[in-house]
């Protein structure tokens, strides 16, 4: 006889004793069965020094819904846990953490500094790896990495070797976008572009000769390192001046008018200022026409000596006075209100200086090519499909990827510069390989490389690449990638362009998007809007299936998810359901046969049936990734038809000796089973109800999905 069942559901009793047997039982660990095609999801890791927010419940909740329908499918099935160094938000963090203690990196010295930082993000990605537990998170511990194991470290350098040498990572003075914060260069991607209402400044540049030239700008500022004017060749206003040299007003520098297709001719006056030191389409230009690149702004946003007489002012000053010295002149042509885009940190929230500098880039054509086409000939397919529209775009307008920052965290740049000779330099391993390459004592490039540039080598150095490991021929490459649409661009491009280059296949077979959390206002969750969601918090007071119903349920692919307390409490209610339902049918057919071994009655068939083409259409929903909507059929048959109609409905058969044990097979057969189904969705409770109905059968987690 079974054991009674008892008479509350309470996630505080069952739910980390239930994660335990799951771990220990061995069930998250796939075994390698080359007869078996394996399921592989890898985990967009964590930030390793901070705990989880409530983006990462849904993240959780989605890959632990896909990793455990699978297993119960019969597939080996790996998802892969990790954690990442997040080079700048954990170095900003951390040396946050310095001030308050009165001190500074510097006071501690790189290599002391990267020790410390490195104890403490090992420290608190235990705090994190718990929380993911708490959450439910099925995910092979055996296998988990961190961005900076050692072995990863080294597939890194490997990486970015083979890409030097094959003339594909470069090192070039360019125009990069600059954080005066966190004083590190930062990638396109790095950047938003917020609208500033601004002003534009009409400014006469005298023509050498007689006459003069109007150029509209809106950063006065920079003019002082302007080195030419363009209009557009076909502008006929101009077409006798191009040629011609202007005087730079207040420098007195003598500077060529050029012609270049670039110029918009509506734009102010159809004239602008170049200067190829503090605007990535001047460098451009500058480039095109061989012109001087004259850098008057430094690293702190003060004018430089090549500023003349207002060196060392911070820029937003120089710009009054210049304005100011200008008027004086008569040079002002028209001052006039003006709203433009201008660049921000999306870390920071900072706006962002444009400065040239030496660093290390990508050359991303060559990358870019087969990684379009591997999502046009469908190797790779995006859920939901309008995704890969905007992948396109980006992609085919890609510009060179500066990896290079600024940073004392993350891994260094494996440059090598020969200390007699800093222009000689080597990529190598570490500096006994350098020194003998360059026959000398060598120093270590300063810069790390941008996160991006490890997160993009994740799906394949997580399995052992570039050694030709058990798991990487297996596993790779994986089933899903499972992400946020906020960053197609910075991850997941990324990853295809170097899985493509690196392993020569694509990295995943489809990418699975989700949306943005929201609150029940459609407000973004976020700290400075003050409506967060601690998901610890709502784990411990409703219990995580609640949690995981609250950000499953009513949400679809690619769309924000809507998500608050009321609703999480809500799903509370289903856990008790689940659990009270599975109570009254032991209480009322302890002993129930199965339903191969009993003449079943015309109202039990017909239930029966009506469960097959329920669990028939859940697996199509579930093999298509229509989660959500897979919950919500499911929720809504368990509670509103087999709790409300099926059971109720069945009480007098069960009172009936004539067609108790009918009754009583069939309704133990579709409990059985639902817990099956509703097992991906809400994992604790259907464990619980499982081991005190049918411990004899080892763990749910392991057990076969029902056949549709």
């Amino acid at each position: 006889m079974k054991a009674e069942t008892p008479k509350t559901f309470d996630p505080k009793i069952w739910e980390q004793k239930i994660y335990q047997q799951w771990e220990s039982s061995g069930g998250f660990k796939p075994a390698i069965d080359k007869k078996k095609r394996p399921y592989t999801i890898i985990m967009p890791p964590p930030n390793a020094y901070d705990k989880l927010h409530i983006g990462h419940a849904l993240f959780v909740t989605l890959e632990d819904i896909m990793v455990r329908y699978h297993r119960l499918r019969g597939e080996p099935t790996l998802w892969l846990p990790g954690a990442d160094h997040a080079a700048t938000a954990s170095q900003i963090f951390y040396e946050k953490k310095l001030r308050q203690e009165g001190k500074s990196r510097h006071d501690l010295g790189r290599e002391r500094f990267n020790d410390e930082l490195m104890q403490f993000m090992l420290e608190q990605r235990n705090t994190m790896e718990d929380q993911l537990r708490r959450l439910g998170a099925s995910c092979d511990w055996t296998r988990k990495k961190f961005t900076l194991d050692e072995d990863v470290s080294q597939a890194v350098v490997y990486t970015f070797k083979k890409m030097y040498n094959e003339g594909l990572i470069y090192r070039g003075k360019r125009v990069i976008n600059w954080s005066p914060k966190s004083q590190t260069g930062l990638s396109d991607l790095e950047v938003v572009h917020k609208e500033v209402e601004g002003e534009l400044t009409s400014i006469r540049y005298p023509i050498k000769g007689g006459g003069e030239i109007v150029v509209a700008t809106t950063r006065p500022e920079t003019m002082l390192g302007d080195t030419a004017v363009a209009v557009h060749p076909r502008d006929k206003r101009y077409k006798d001046i191009i040629g011609k040299v202007v005087v730079l007003p207040l420098m007195g520098r003598e500077i060529p008018v050029i012609g270049d297709e670039a110029v918009d001719i509506k734009f102010g006056t159809g004239a602008v200022k170049i200067t190829p030191a503090h605007d990535p389409n001047d460098f451009e230009m500058g480039q095109r026409h061989n012109l001087e690149e004259v850098e008057v702004i430094d690293k702190n946003i003060k004018i430089t000596k090549a500023g003349g007489k207002y060196a060392g002012m911070k820029a937003a000053e120089a710009r009054d006075k210049i304005i100011e010295d200008l008027d004086k002149l008569g040079l002002i042509a028209g001052r006039k209100k003006f709203v433009h885009s201008v660049p921000h940190s999306e870390r920071t929230g900072e706006p962002v200086e444009q400065l040239l500098s030496e660093q290390w880039f990508v050359k991303i054509e060559p990358l870019a090519k087969p990684a379009i086409e591997a999502v046009k000939k469908g190797k790779i397919k995006m859920i939901p499909k309008r995704f890969e529209k905007v992948y396109f775009n980006w992609m085919e307008n890609i510009r060179d990827w500066n990896i290079s920052r600024q940073l004392w965290w993350g891994h260094r740049i494996p440059v090598y510069y020969l200390e007699s000779d800093r222009s000689k330099f080597a990529v190598a391993f570490d500096v006994q390989e350098a020194e003998k390459e360059l026959g000398g004592k060598v120093v270590q490039d300063e810069d790390t490389l941008d996160t991006w540039f490890s997160s993009g080598l994740w799906p394949f150095t997580t399995l052992g690449w570039p050694e030709k490991t058990e798991d990487f021929k297996y596993f790779y490459p994986t089933t899903v990638m499972e992400t946020g649409h906020e960053i197609i661009f910075f991850w997941v491009a990324r990853m295809i362009m170097l899985g493509l280059y690196c392993t020569g296949e694509a990295p995943f077979e489809l990418v699975y998007f989700n949306g943005i959390v929201r609150d029940k206002e459609n407000q973004k969750i976020s700290r400075s809007k003050g409506n967060i969601i601690d998901p610890m918090e709502m784990v411990e007071k409703y219990g995580a299936d609640a949690l995981r119903m609250g950000m499953m349920m009513g949400t679809a692919a690619g769309q924000d998810t809507h998500v608050d307390e009321d609703k999480i409490r809500a799903y509370r209610n289903f856990a008790n359901k689940i659990w009270n339902a599975a109570r009254f049918i032991n209480i009322k057919s302890p002993d129930a046969k199965d339903v191969t071994d009993i003449k079943l009655g015309a109202e039990d068939k017909k239930m029966l049936d009506e469960f097959s083409g329920v669990a028939k259409d859940i697996t199509k929903l579930m093999d298509k990734y229509d989660i959500g909507q897979a919950g919500d059929k499911l929720y809504q048959y368990f509670w509103h038809r087999f709790c409300d109609e099926c059971i109720e409905e069945a009480k007098l058969r069960l009172e009936d000796d004539k067609t108790k044990d009918s009754t009583g097979a069939a309704l133990n057969y579709i409990l059985k089973n639902s817990l099956k189904l509703l097992h991906p969705f809400v994992p604790f409770v259907t464990e619980a109800v499982w081991q005190t109905l049918y411990q004899e059968e080892g763990l749910l987690l392991t057990q076969k999905w029902p056949a549709s």
